[in-house]
């Protein structure tokens, strides 16, 4: 009860004594991402990142938090986070569906949870087909990159709606 801190504490402190204070020590977004991926390749590291995934906590949140721990270090700057958390969240994504796990995105939109999920089911299918095939001695053919491209559905064109007739103003300040 007694261990919050005292009005003012934060400026008893030597000013820049916290490296978030300090110049960050990568600049480049290009340098920071090469970091959290070669961090994220790490055996250790993703096995943790994934478990997190399997507990229940969602990607969104996940990313966000080694983000701002990198920012907290001083690695990188707030700014330089924004820009590479769209990366480093697929980054972990397609681990993720790669290993099998089932986890939630952390958007609130259903119809991309629904697609994360086929995508994983098309891949264990996948998977589960080549593992046949090899048991039984048929020789395998690996995918071909153009093979591997999701096809985009057609756009639906926009549905015109007929406007209703309005009545023409009337007054002394319309217009003929």
């Amino acid at each position: 009860m007694f261990n919050a801190p005292i009005p003012g504490e934060s400026l008893t402190t030597e000013p820049k004594s916290m490296p978030y204070e300090r110049p960050p020590e990568i600049a480049d977004p290009i340098e920071a991402l090469d970091k959290h991926i070669e961090n994220l390749s790490r055996e250790e590291a993703m096995e943790d990142a994934l478990f997190f995934l399997e507990m229940g906590v969602p990607l969104t949140n996940l990313t966000e938090g080694i983000l701002r721990s990198a920012v907290m270090e001083g690695i990188h700057s707030v700014d330089v986070s924004l820009i590479i958390a769209p990366v480093v969240h697929e980054f972990i994504r397609k681990h993720a569906i790669a290993a099998d796990v089932d986890f939630t995105e952390g958007f609130d939109d259903q119809e991309q949870n629904e697609a994360i999920r086929y995508e994983r089911d098309t891949l264990r299918a996948k998977n589960m087909l080549r593992q046949l095939k090899e048991m039984e001695g048929v020789p395998v053919e690996e995918p071909k990159p153009e093979m591997m491209m999701e096809q985009e559905a057609p756009e639906e064109e926009p549905v015109m709606m007929e406007e209703e007739p309005t009545e023409a103003p009337k007054g002394l300040m319309a217009r003929v």
